[in-house]
């Protein structure tokens, strides 16, 4: 295999890729590839499972099926899936940030850069206590780790504050020195989880200006997962838009933007309408898809969320009775969801209706399934929560569904609070 192959090829290639939690589906038949040289973002709501990926490719997780095939620049080519977690990073050559950052606060920046390196100067050591004082080659090892993390400070603007504790950064600062730590690795692939999460406009625009400079000058690929779309739209070479576990648009960024798919994942809108759309656009194949699954824009068919699996024409239940309850064929997926489930509490969420998904204040940070819940009732933003009243509360809280007790009552309090705000709750 020859240089002008190699670079040629995509440094990540991920096929059928499946990840399963129980009966719970997080990915489902994922395929994607970035290629070598580029900036490739995997965006999608919440709950898309982006991170999984991350998680997958990683090490962090073992995939239940499928292949992760990383090409390094020398031809060698390594099945992620089947490596070590802590082989991940010393073989493949892949570096990842997480969503929180994770710096040694109380330690300089310079520091915090020489840790990531500490293999390697160990290494040079031969691991005893007379390479720790200097002889062999660790003295030049150790004079090389700090010239390149002095580089890499140049890169991120953070050189003028190489000696203060990391701790003390604004948050911005500690996002590039973060990519920084992990740049002095030496990787081929860079996963990035939200980078520009909680920035500014000013920190979003450093970030942007590093991360173009890594793909410029250091032959680094850099995969990443964003929310902010400007970021997205600005750096991105390529995207893959998830939903639900399963991909639903894969292209440049401009094709992506203007995809129906992706914008119906975005704003929550129901199946027949995401048909609409298409068909205004002419897409015959995508149109045939959606009526061969009805339900594939909310998740694979044995997905636990309330939209999975077609709806019939009459739904029914037993009552506590024992009587059948009849549905009636135009009844919401929500209200089908509650006969199905027996829950009947639906129709005490007597909160105020008429919101409409056209802005970006939507609720979110609940799951997919409790803002579908309460997008099927004409609850779009926490405009309309903070007008609640306390019976509207209670009704919530019985209505939606959370994955534990804290997770609740946290939400619940929010709502609470936001209606005691506004004088809705009693």
């Amino acid at each position: 295999m020859n240089a002008t192959s190699v670079m040629n090829m995509p440094i990540l290639k991920v096929e059928h890729l499946s990840m399963k939690f129980g009966g719970l589906v997080a990915i489902g038949d994922l395929s994607f590839e970035a290629k070598r040289g580029e900036i490739t973002a995997l965006i999608g709501p919440n709950g898309a499972g982006k991170t999984t990926v991350f998680n997958c490719i990683t090490g962090f997780y073992k995939p239940s099926e499928g292949m992760i095939t990383l090409t390094g620049r020398d031809g060698n080519q390594f099945l992620l899936e089947r490596l070590p977690d802590f082989q991940i990073p010393a073989k493949a050559k892949v570096a990842r940030t997480f969503q929180n950052i994770r710096l040694f606060s109380g330690m300089t920046l310079l520091e915090n850069l020489l840790v990531a390196q500490h293999n390697r100067l160990m290494q040079a050591s031969g691991f005893t206590v007379l390479g720790l004082l200097g002889f062999g080659g660790y003295r030049k090892a150790s004079a090389e780790s700090i010239e390149l993390a002095k580089h890499w400070l140049e890169k991120a603007d953070l050189i003028d504050r190489a000696d203060d504790p990391a701790g003390d950064l604004p948050y911005g600062a500690q996002r590039r020195l973060e990519i920084a730590r992990a740049m002095c690795t030496g990787p081929e692939l860079l996963c990035l989880d939200e980078p520009a999460a909680g920035l500014n406009p000013k920190e979003s625009l450093a970030l942007n200006a590093l991360l173009n400079d890594i793909k410029a000058t250091s032959g680094t690929s850099i995969l990443l997962i964003e929310h902010d779309m400007s970021v997205v739209m600005q750096i991105s070479d390529h995207v893959v838009v998830l939903e639900y576990g399963r991909k639903i648009s894969d292209g440049d960024p401009a094709s992506v933007r203007s995809d129906p798919r992706v914008i119906a994942a975005y704003l929550g809108v129901e199946d027949d309408e995401v048909t609409e759309v298409l068909a205004a656009v002419g897409d015959e194949q995508v149109i045939e898809e959606l009526d061969a699954e009805p339900d594939r824009a909310h998740g694979p068919a044995d997905s636990s969320s309330m939209m999975a699996g077609p709806v019939s024409d009459t739904i029914g239940h037993s009552d506590d009775d024992g009587e059948t309850v009849k549905v009636s064929p135009g009844a919401s997926k929500a209200e089908q969801y509650d006969h199905r489930h027996g829950t009947g509490v639906s129709n005490a969420l007597n909160a105020p209706k008429g919101g409409t998904p056209d802005k970006l204040t939507l609720i979110k940070g609940i799951g997919p399934v409790n803002e579908r819940k309460l997008n099927e009732h004409g609850i779009f933003h926490f405009a309309q929560i903070a007008a609640w009243t306390e019976a509207d509360v209670k009704a919530a809280e019985a209505y939606l569904e959370f994955d534990g007790r804290i997770a609740r009552e946290d939400w619940i309090g929010q709502a609470k609070a936001l209606a005691a705000k506004s004088g809705g709750a009693e």
